[in-house]
């Protein structure tokens, strides 16, 4: 079997991860958000989950969304699971330092995986998926939240054009995002049933660019594509990036607007007596009839 590309250096992702743990919780704005969605989510689905496992938890944002639910969600054990073990530390509970592309669990154990905002920087999206769908009982529930379409689509802009300007080429700077469509695609080719896929669309507005970038290194999440550009940003650079970015996408009272998408995926184990679709040919009624209008037959026009 052919190996998929390499898109991201894991290690070096783990290292900005590491390093951002102290700070993570000046930048999390996106993890909580995506947090209390899933929660918001799982409200809605009656029925227990005595085991459970939050993958990429960084620093519990979704232990305490759950914490927080007037609903009381029925999740029996949590267990938090990140790339970094320092964005775990400081916090009880039961914790595991795991790799999104090497999970830990076994077979048919959980009854819940959530993952908001990690699963994007995996080399493998599709295999993490399948073995998410490998470790849930039938019947399980995965649901994940993904960094994806137009996220940072102004930074990246203003990036190119900064460094084309003044070094005369741009380098890879913002990573590639998955579409919704993309994503509902993905969780079918990894087997789940039931796939859904939906997009939120968040604007943040900052007082400059600068003040976007500071944020992004906060979240452990600045660019590491394998194939990233390898000269640094310098000064000039990033005030010429800074000026261009409040040029075309400044607000009347001067700050600007960043905007990030948050993929939401849902999809579940299959099981012998969830919903299924119909066979070809197995109708009972033809559409003319539900629709109340004369069927006519393939060719004919009708008259105008």
């Amino acid at each position: 079997m052919t190996a998929p590309p390499r898109l991201f250096d894991r290690d070096l992702h783990r290292r900005r991860l590491d390093r951002a743990a102290p700070g993570y919780g000046a930048a999390d704005f996106l993890k909580a958000r995506a947090a209390a969605d899933a929660v918001e989510r799982l409200e809605a689905i009656m029925r227990e989950f005595p085991l459970a496992v939050d993958l990429g938890a960084r620093n519990g944002a979704f232990a305490r969304a759950l914490a927080g639910s007037p609903a009381q969600v029925k999740v029996g054990a949590l267990i938090e699971a990140d790339l970094s073990a320092p964005m775990l530390g400081g916090r009880g509970g039961m914790q595991v330092q795991a790799d999104e592309e090497r999970l830990p669990f076994g077979g048919e154990s959980l009854n819940l995986v959530v993952s908001l905002l990690s699963l994007h920087w995996t080399n493998d999206l599709v295999g993490a998926l399948i073995q998410i769908r490998q470790a849930l009982k039938p019947d399980g529930l995965f649901l994940g939240a993904m960094v994806g379409g137009a996220t940072l689509t102004e930074l990246r802009q203003c990036l190119t054009q900064a460094e084309a300007e003044l070094w005369g080429g741009a380098g890879l700077r913002v990573s590639p995002f998955a579409d919704v469509l993309d994503a509902a695609a993905l969780l079918q080719r990894a087997g789940f049933a039931l796939p859904v896929a939906d997009l939120d669309r968040v604007t943040v507005r900052y007082a400059s660019a600068l003040e976007l970038i500071r944020d992004v290194r906060a979240m452990g999440d600045s660019n590491v594509l394998t194939d990233r550009a390898r000269r640094p940003l310098t000064r000039p650079v990033l005030a010429r990036a800074a000026q261009i970015y409040a040029d075309l996408f400044s607000e009347s009272d001067g700050r600007v607007r960043a905007t990030f998408d948050i993929v939401t995926l849902t999809g579940w184990a299959p099981h012998p007596d969830q919903q299924q679709p119909l066979r070809p040919g197995s109708a009972k009624m033809r559409l003319a009839d539900a629709l109340h209008v004369k069927e006519q037959p393939a060719g004919e026009k009708s008259g105008g």
